[in-house]
């Protein structure tokens, strides 16, 4: 149905104005009260929908002043008759069918009339400035015209319905049909002592609509939501602004805020109203620059924007920023949600806390969901990913960013929808499910957040109210070099609680176990990837983003503080002095640490696979690439990221990274994985580097599965490094030494480092109680025999407990099953050594047998 707009006109019907005006007393209005205003012999048996009035039919039908006088609960007044030239305000229900028979009769008390004599009556039709602000869309405050309020002489009842025919009000048994004012106003006047509880009997060409009168509604937001964001300190924002199905002064409905401070007037447009939002106008609530609006009938499900008037005039339709639903993209639009999800997680979050991140095994597989197997929804990824991730051991999984965005081919790094994950692959409980499903399997679940830019979208952040809000008022400031898109104005309290609050969301909504900050370097810099010039200096004249500085560590402060076992992950591809320091612990650079739980290590991953890349006979010249990492190994706490940034945009698969032919290819992968799995920090790997997939990674197609295929030829090579990935979590979680001291140096000792012409490092990993794991890579594609390393004495025997060379990893089995006992013969400044076989291109753990 297409409603027909209201007209312009003057309204035809016209009483004849028998009473001379101001003869009415208290007798009169009595005899004038509610309980009569429906005469008994209304045409009954017609229905609402037959009798609902057209703009003809109102033409045609009159009613006299002593029709008024002795059937309506309204009386015309002095006032009314003179109001510029309209028609009298007090329309009845007299030879209304429609009303009577569409509208049951309420139980609520009836409300008291009120008595003409203390009072002179007024027209109750807005003036022309309140009509022309409705109209335009730039209204404050439409709850103070709208609705039924007290005036001179009872009660006046206002509606805004553009497109109707006709308005009736309904409250117990007073039956009032409203004035046509025009261009979808309606008026009238009750001489009512009260404001009473209504509805409206809203009649369009070919139907009518009982509703509830948005406009009758106390605001839904308190003093303290609207004191914590007007602050920037709302740690649950997404509680108070946005869409939410509740049920207000008894009434179901969906409370609608958005927060848009420079915006001369909001008002809510969705497939409720046929998009058409003029008849929705939300209201201010003061100087937060937070409107509301609460709309009776509104339930989950249904799609909305907000439509904004600039301070220039002009219109902009944005999606809500705090939707926590969307519309499947390109589509843009927010639906309102309501979860009624049930968790099955409770003995994960009871011990999620019980041991620190960095003092616990953590193995991290990184998965991007929309192609890890293309086409799968949540719920299906549900029942595949948490038994494939589980069955070759990762304690974690890394989802690249989950939120909503408009295009695929960013992955996620280009955030619309900073509260609603994606809903490309289904709704927010579903998404649910698949973090529950993964709990329960004993996963970990950690996500990229991106609280760094947002793209330029003219329906999403970019100037959201007409001018800059989400992003910083110095252009310059606000442009992002590299990516196109505009930089969050970390200065605002209110956008910094934006995001803060973001953090919290996921973590707490969704059971999220750990945030990685995407790109905080192009946080922290004000010259980041500038030119001079292109920035300003901070007030100490430095380069450092102050801004961001103090908006990381509120977040990492407020997360750890209201999240237990949460852990946060920066992206830092500097140098930056306590990223993973305390807050209130300040450094050599005078800042306070960032407060971050791990740091992603990305100076081991370039100068490793810078060294991985040589061909042997080469690797001598740039031994200091490997062994590099651990001058600085624990000046953070770090993760070792062979990420999804590695195998894309020509920079090759980590298989097709490695020298040599394909024997070799796969030899030198499976040895840098023995080393990193050994390595001090957490580690984190890819999706397809996991069996060797020699493509580079795509976000059209995902992992190439069809390697593992038995019927594919060369299937047993790439099982083979999945095997032995599986392997190396296995021992890695079995063996202290090689997670409980990660972020201490006494957990790690060098047994030899200098080995350059040998192309061999060796070092000792320590538990707490100092019992050791020896790890020795052999980078060279030949086998050292009788390779003698020097050892402690207090271990009687070693035994292999994993070598990257075994057949059953596709190597040539150069391995050795039997213990190694130690000789007294010191070496590398230790008081025995053994002797051990190196295999080619391989990586050798042994434990004390």
């Amino acid at each position: 149905m297409t409603p027909r707009p209201s007209s312009s006109g003057p309204d035809p019907r016209k009483t004849t104005g028998k009473e001379p005006a101001g003869k009415k007393t208290a007798e009169a209005a009595e005899k004038a009260a509610p309980q009569k205003a429906v005469p008994k012999k209304t045409a009954a048996k017609k229905t609402a929908a037959e009798k609902a009035p057209t703009k003809k039919a109102v033409a045609k039908k009159k009613v006299t002043a002593k029709q008024v006088t002795q059937k309506s609960a309204v009386g015309k007044t002095a006032a009314g008759e003179s109001a510029a030239g309209k028609s009298p305000v007090g329309k009845t229900a007299v030879g209304k069918a429609a009303a009577k028979k569409a509208a049951p009769k309420r139980a609520a008390p009836r409300a008291a009339a009120a008595s003409p004599a203390a009072e002179v009556a007024v027209s109750p039709a807005l003036d022309a400035s309140d009509r022309e602000r409705l109209l335009a869309g730039t209204h404050h405050d439409p709850h103070a015209v709208l609705g039924a309020h007290r005036v001179p002489g009872g009660v006046a009842f206002r509606a805004f319905r553009p497109y109707a025919l006709a308005v009736t009000v309904l409250a117990g048994e007073l039956r009032l049909e409203l004035h046509d004012d025009g261009d979808g106003f309606f008026s009238g006047l009750a001489p009512l002592r009260e404001v009473p509880v209504h509805r409206l009997l809203v009649a369009y060409d070919g139907t009518v609509q009982e509703a509830e009168d948005p406009y009758r509604f106390l605001p839904t937001l308190g003093e303290l939501d609207l004191h914590l964001i007007g602050e920037g300190r709302h740690e649950q924002l997404w509680r108070a602004l946005g869409a939410h199905p509740t049920t207000h002064d008894g009434v179901a409905g969906t409370r609608f805020a958005v927060w848009a401070p420079n915006a001369r007037g909001v008002r809510v447009a969705g497939g409720f109203n046929f998009w058409d939002g003029t008849g929705h106008p939300m209201r201010s609530l003061g100087s937060t620059g937070v409107w509301e609006l609460f709309l009776p009938g509104v339930g989950a499900g249904e799609l909305y924007k907000f439509e904004i008037t600039r301070p220039d005039g002009s219109r902009t339709l944005r999606a809500d920023p705090l939707a926590r639903r969307t519309e499947v993209p390109p589509a843009t639009s927010s639906v309102v949600h309501a979860s009624d999800y049930t968790w099955g997680d409770e003995e994960w979050l009871a011990h999620r806390a019980d041991v620190p991140a960095h003092e616990a095994p953590m193995s991290v597989y990184e998965v991007h969901l929309p192609s890890w197997r293309p086409g799968l929804t949540y719920r299906e990824l549900a029942e595949q990913l948490p038994a494939y991730v589980a069955d070759l051991g990762f304690t974690h999984v890394e989802l690249m960013p989950v939120a909503e965005h408009p295009f695929g081919g960013s992955w996620g790094y280009q955030v619309t929808g900073f509260y609603a994950p994606t809903a490309r692959l289904g709704d927010p409980d579903d998404f649910k499910y698949l973090v529950d499903r993964l709990h329960r399997a004993g996963i970990g679940v950690l996500m990229d957040w991106v609280p760094a830019h947002f793209p330029r979208d003219d329906w999403a952040l970019a100037e959201f109210d007409g001018r800059p809000l989400y992003e910083h008022s110095d252009p310059l400031r606000a442009a992002h070099p590299d990516w196109g898109t505009l930089e969050f104005d970390f200065g605002r309290r209110e956008v910094r609680n934006f995001l803060v609050a973001n953090a919290v969301y996921w973590c707490e909504e969704f059971h999220i176990d750990g945030l990685r900050v995407d790109a905080v370097a192009s946080m922290l810099y004000l010259d980041y990837s500038r030119e001079p010039g292109q920035w300003t200096p901070n007030e100490h004249g430095g380069r450092e983003n102050l801004d961001a500085v103090a908006f990381l560590q509120e977040m990492n402060a407020t997360l750890y503080r209201r999240v237990p076992g949460v852990v946060t992950v920066a992206e830092e591809s500097t140098a930056w002095d306590g990223v993973t320091r305390a807050t209130h612990h300040k450094g050599p650079s005078g800042f306070g640490g960032l407060g971050f739980g791990l740091k992603w290590n990305m100076g081991w991953m370039h100068d490793s696979l810078q060294y991985m890349s040589h061909d042997p006979v080469h690797r001598a010249y740039h031994h200091g690439e490997l062994t590099f990492s651990m001058v600085y190994a624990y000046s953070e706490n770090y993760v070792l990221p062979i990420s999804h940034d590695e195998v894309v945009h020509g920079k090759k698969s980590l298989v097709s990274k490695m020298p040599g032919d394909w024997w070799q290819q796969r030899a030198n992968e499976r040895a840098y994985l023995g080393y990193m799995w050994a390595h001090p920090g957490k580690q984190l790997l890819f999706m397809g580097q996991e069996f060797a997939q020699g493509a580079e990674w795509s976000e059209a197609h995902g992992p190439d599965w069809w390697l593992l295929d038995p019927e594919y030829g060369a299937a047993a090579d790439h099982r083979g490094v999945r095997d032995l990935v599986r392997d190396l979590n296995t021992v890695y979680r079995a063996t202290p030494a090689l997670w409980r001291r990660d972020t201490h140096p006494s957990g790690f000792s060098w047994v030899v480092g200098d080995a350059a012409e040998d192309d061999v490092i060796a070092f000792l990993r320590l538990d707490a109680d100092g019992t050791p794991l020896l790890a020795v890579s052999n980078f060279a594609p030949v086998v050292r025999s009788a390779y003698r390393l020097g050892v402690p004495d207090e271990v009687p025997a070693w035994h292999e407990v994993l070598n990257t060379d075994a057949a059953r990893y596709g190597g040539g089995d150069v391995v050795t099953p039997d213990p190694v006992k130690p000789e007294p013969q010191g070496l590398h400044g230790r008081p025995a050594s053994i002797r051990l076989t190196l295999p080619p291109l391989a990586t050798v753990w042994l434990r004390p047998a």
